[in-house]
């Protein structure tokens, strides 16, 4: 867990941004905030935007910041039976892959806020679907397959299967759906044999 900051102010006031990296499948979940984010905020943050995809984990790493240092935020991952570790401040030597990440996005953030400084939050989601579904050069996998075995379909696949063929997405998921109904159905036959 990690906080960038240094972005413009946006519409919705948010000039900070909170990044949370999966250690396994190096899938990320990009949060706008604001600089004046409290420990209490950024465990609200943390269980609604993190806790539904991951769980609690069993260690965290992150940097020295007060956000994660405040007498809450410590007593909080003591009853949840999580242990913080924390690391010097940019020291990617214990928390490389955040960093790696941080300059990542902010790269991809750079080229769009250079035209859209205020609403660069509107539209991280995007910047996070194109990260998450890049392969990784640490494990030579895409953070979505990792995660979830496939690949989500994008906007961007949905709108050139309708052009091919304008009927094409409805004849393949009424396909898909009989292959996967025809699957468990031999899954259920196997199992009563």
């Amino acid at each position: 867990m990690d906080f960038v900051g240094g972005l413009p102010i946006s519409k919705r006031r948010h000039d900070y941004l909170y990044v949370v990296v999966d250690r396994l499948s190096k899938m990320c979940i990009l949060i706008p905030c604001k600089k004046t984010v409290i420990g209490q905020e950024v465990a609200s943050i943390f269980f609604t935007y993190v806790w539904v995809h991951f769980g609690l984990p069993t260690p965290i790493i992150s940097d020295r910041d007060s956000k994660f240092l405040g007498n809450f935020w410590t007593s909080f991952w003591e009853r949840m039976d999580t242990k913080l570790k924390r690391s010097t401040m940019f020291h990617p030597q214990t928390d490389g892959q955040t960093e790696v990440v941080n300059r990542t996005v902010v790269h991809l953030l750079r080229g769009y806020y250079g035209k859209h400084p205020k609403t660069w939050d509107e539209h991280l989601s995007y910047i996070q679907h194109a990260y998450n579904q890049a392969l990784h050069s640490s494990t030579n996998k895409i953070p979505f397959k990792t995660c979830f075995g496939y690949l989500p379909k994008s906007p961007f696949d949905m709108s050139f299967a309708s052009i091919n063929d304008g009927d094409s997405v409805l004849h393949n998921e009424e396909e898909q759906a009989k292959n996967f109904i025809e699957r468990i159905r031999l899954i259920h036959q196997k199992v009563k044999e």
